[in-house]
């Protein structure tokens, strides 16, 4: 079972944070840290920033640092990351029927 893809991909995507942030992320072209961290909602700097740095080290996303004044950062979803757009559409259905059922 170490070669399955699927034990892969929810290893790469584990944690309370990272599908999440790949949703907000999905929803936008790009977005700064800060405003990125306001969306999430509680989520703490460090962590959202422990959380971006992952997902930028599987390469699921692409940060864009610039060198002006006021320098800044802003994220978005790289190649890949898109792709993973429709799984989290679908599952965000499957969420409101099952929110639905359970009310």
């Amino acid at each position: 079972m170490e070669n399955c893809s699927i034990k892969y991909a929810l290893d790469t995507l584990s944690g309370k944070w990272k599908l999440y942030i790949m949703y907000v992320l999905s929803q936008e072209k790009q977005l700064r840290f800060n405003e990125l961290q306001r969306r999430v909602g509680d989520i703490s700097a460090t962590m959202l920033s422990k959380n971006l740095s992952e997902l930028e080290k599987a390469k699921l996303i692409i940060r864009h640092e610039y060198h002006e004044i006021p320098p800044h950062v802003e994220y978005s979803l790289s190649k890949i990351g898109k792709e993973l757009t429709p799984a989290l559409d679908s599952l965000g259905e499957w969420g409101r029927k099952l929110y639905l059922q359970n009310l």
